[in-house]
């Protein structure tokens, strides 16, 4: 299996490990220190090395911050972890912050006293973080510190080794474009935005742009390393050789010059030297490379990684894969849903059904001769109340079992080479109540109306998140995460930036996979959460309009569960697009079911009732 059950969070250790690095911090003369959940790169997913605000907390959430300071300690999650982080650290050692509405430049105007030297590892900051919290820290008298070497490193015993995961070629026939071609591309990219060279700093860029894949972090195929790209074509690529199969380590001295790691900070250090204009992304660059061009004399060019665009809008071949991919996804999941259809209430746990699902998908990933490369996210399976925990993972201890009146809430994803695949699924176990199918059915609008959408050139995400919202705020309802991420091309299943959010501020172009995803929680019963995913279609003419339309594709393939349907609170149009992808569900997967399977998947996408009575 690609998933285990092991909770290795300890919450009693925070206690002992926080006492440690106020050791630290005081034989230092500092008065606090920033721990960020995040590596060099600034990734959702980091090695298990990385891992130092796990280590010092126990909390295991994809996105966190603490600050430890001489007489009191604060994690910042999002909301997606509030119930979460509870349950993984201890309260008398912590106390939580939301990372949204008081975030860490926030506290720290509100915490730091006037003369406080607040210590930060500038390899695990971007340069945007890094200036907020001196704004915020300056405003107080106090200082932002950076320190040489991670205090974490030093204090953590038994630390693992940084990942050696061998590195692949991506096939042509998958990517869409040699890397050549996107290199040059690039290179262009960065002399328009005024520089001489780019650092790429996020693995997902180096992963497109040099056309390779890897296995070095969780569930995304990311070989970590760096790159210096050069607007004279002069591209320089820092990976640990130990990763490079002889075919690869030929493949990419034709397109950089190979160096170590290691070597990564000499290299630019002696750029700025030289006079380079070096282009870094504030939000993706490491604090600790502004440092570098800076005080080597050297001109930092704020601009946006040159790849995140290009990589964020699939071409042809990237699209076709995509549609493979969920084809095949989807026929995975319609046997996992007509096999969990078939169990009594009480029989299965968690556990089992993670481990059915991804049989399911290694299987049909086999008989379609597309393997099952990885899950692309650890699977979220939460019953009863385990489904209010937005962000839950299933572990042995927490492992509960599928109860009778209660709702199970299923989301997945795979990693095959033609795609990734996210998808989420909730369904009754025995009969539900009214207000569960209620609530299932205002989620559902969001879905519908985030389908249905019309949209001109130059919208962003958050000018549409709340059409999703919609329904649910009439009723006194919401969900406190974003409406859709976005997706790669096997690739991080939350590739940036787009995305559909109150924060979403880049534009949605043609090209674009995003998830549609709202839901709804209610903590200590049960919660809803109903994706799929949809790919952004070029803008066209509309009969007697005046503007050119973009619209979504969804490229998910399962039905939803009609019996958590009040199909009177659906409009007419709603309905209609449900019976339309229900029949579009039925006619792609159900060449690829038999039996069973396809008996029950022709009764769950028959057409829906017409009528006020459900």
């Amino acid at each position: 299996m690609f998933q285990d059950f092991d909770e290795v969070n300890d919450p009693s250790k925070g206690r002992e490990r926080v006492a440690r690095l106020r050791e630290w911090l005081a034989g230092n003369q500092l008065d606090g220190f920033v721990v960020p959940r995040s590596d060099e790169h600034q990734g959702e997913y980091v090695p298990a090395c990385s891992e130092r605000l796990k280590w010092l907390t126990g909390f295991s959430g994809s996105a966190g911050v603490a600050i430890v300071l001489a007489n009191r300690a604060v994690i910042f999650v999002d909301g997606r972890y509030t119930l979460q982080v509870r349950d993984q650290s201890d309260p008398d050692v912590f106390t939580f912050e939301s990372l949204i509405e008081n975030p860490p430049p926030k506290w720290i105007k509100a915490n730091l006293g006037k003369g406080a030297r607040l210590a930060f590892d500038p390899w695990l900051h971007t340069i945007a973080e890094v200036e907020a919290l001196t704004e915020a820290a300056g405003k107080v008298g106090a200082v932002l510190a950076p320190v040489e070497a991670n205090p974490i490193d030093a204090l953590w015993d038994s630390r693992p080794n940084p990942p050696l995961e061998p590195v692949e070629i991506h096939p042509i026939e998958f990517a869409g474009e040699l890397a050549r071609d996107k290199l040059a591309r690039l290179a262009e990219a960065i002399s328009g935005d005024g520089a001489t060279h780019a650092v790429l700093t996020d693995p997902s860029s180096l992963a497109w742009a040099f056309n390779i894949r890897g296995a070095d972090v969780p569930h995304t195929p990311l070989a970590l390393g760096f790159a210096i790209l050069a607007a004279d074509g002069s591209h320089r690529l820092f990976i640990d050789k130990r990763k490079l199969p002889i075919k690869t380590k030929a493949y990419l001295t034709q397109l950089a010059e190979l160096r170590p790691p290691s070597a990564l900070e000499d290299e630019v250090a002696s750029l700025a030297r030289s006079g380079a204009k070096i282009a870094l992304d504030p939000s993706l660059a490491a604090e600790r490379l502004r440092m570098l061009v800076t005080g080597n004399g050297g001109d930092v060019v704020k601009a946006a990684d040159p790849a995140r665009i290009p990589r964020a809008t699939k071409n042809g071949a990237e699209i076709a894969g995509a549609r493979a991919a969920h084809r095949r996804d989807g026929a995975a999941v319609a046997k996992l849903l007509c096999w969990l259809d078939r169990k009594q209430p009480g029989s299965l746990d968690e556990i089992a059904v993670v481990r059915q699902l991804e049989e399911m998908r290694r299987v049909t990933g086999d008989e379609t001769q597309m393997p099952l490369r990885e899950v692309s996210f650890a699977t979220i399976a939460g019953a009863g109340p385990n489904g209010a925990i937005i962000h839950y993972r299933v572990s042995s201890e927490t492992n509960r079992r599928l109860g009778d009146g209660e709702l199970f809430l299923l989301d997945s994803g795979g990693q095959y080479q033609d795609g990734t695949t996210d998808i989420t699924r909730t369904v009754p176990i025995g009969p539900p109540t009214d207000e569960m199918r209620t609530r299932y059915t205002l989620v559902l609008k969001g879905v519908i109306e985030i389908s249905m959408l019309r949209f001109p050139a130059g919208v962003r995400g958050a000018d549409i998140d709340a059409v999703a919202r919609l329904a649910l705020w009439k009723a006194g309802l919401d969900y406190a995460h974003g409406t859709g991420h976005g997706v790669g091309s096997y690739l991080s299943v939350h590739e940036g930036p787009q995305r559909i959010a109150k924060t979403g501020v880049e534009k949605l172009l043609a090209g674009m996979i995003l998830s549609n995803e709202p839901g709804y929680y209610k903590p200590g019963s049960y919660g809803i959460r109903l994706e799929n995913l949809i790919l952004v279609t070029p803008a066209e003419d509309l009969p007697g309009g005046d503007i050119a339309m973009h619209a979504f594709e969804t490229l998910t393939l399962a039905p939803f569960d009609k019996r958590l349907l009040r199909t009177s609170l659906l409009t007419r149009d709603e309905l209609h697009w449900l019976d339309e992808y229900h029949a579009r569900v039925l006619r792609e997967v159900g060449p690829m079911v038999g039996g069973e399977v396809l008996a029950w998947l022709e009764a769950a996408t028959a057409p829906l009732p017409r009528d006020d009575k459900d």
